[in-house]
């Protein structure tokens, strides 16, 4: 069993705690159903792609070609662009071009804060926490920020019950 330090913040703590138990979390206690996986794929791709783009974009194509850290840089700017507009609009560039909203899970479906969703992109570009994953659909990211990535048409529900 994990067991966390007196210096961790307690929200750090409490996920620690959650993640060691191992119980599944079965997706009837969201109240809600989340966006397949087949989605989430096509707009990761669909962000990577436009943040090759805005790259190539600034720096044109032979320098981008010519020089080695390009994707690190594309993977900056795919870490930039998808918090802020998580933030600002409720998703990536990608997640909104495929109906997808990443919405807050204790805000009646409410974007994520900033911080939150930029710690949550941090998470995703280190590529493990999106691959470990709940019963519920939510990784390793979606438990720290939480969030919940789901289509429109719930996003549309929720917000409507709220």
């Amino acid at each position: 069993m994990l067991h966390p330090c007196n210096r961790c913040p307690s929200r750090w703590a409490d996920l620690a705690a959650s993640l060691a138990t191992l119980a599944p979390v079965p997706a009837s206690e969201l109240g809600f159903e989340t966006a397949s996986w087949g989605r989430r794929a096509v707009a990761l791709f669909v962000d990577w792609i436009a943040s090759t783009l805005v790259v190539i974009a600034v720096v044109g194509w032979d320098d981008y070609q010519g020089d080695n850290a390009s994707g690190l840089i594309v993977l900056g700017v795919f870490v930039v662009e998808s918090a802020l507009f998580t933030a600002l609009i409720g998703g990536s560039f990608g997640q909104v071009a495929t109906r997808l909203r990443v919405i807050d899970v204790d805000g009646a479906g409410g974007n994520v804060e900033i911080l939150k969703a930029f710690g949550r992109q941090v998470l995703i570009a280190l590529v493990i926490p999106p691959l470990v994953f709940r019963p519920d659909g939510r990784g390793l990211h979606d438990l720290m920020a939480g969030s919940a990535v789901v289509t429109v048409q719930t996003w549309h529900e929720l917000v409507r019950d709220a």
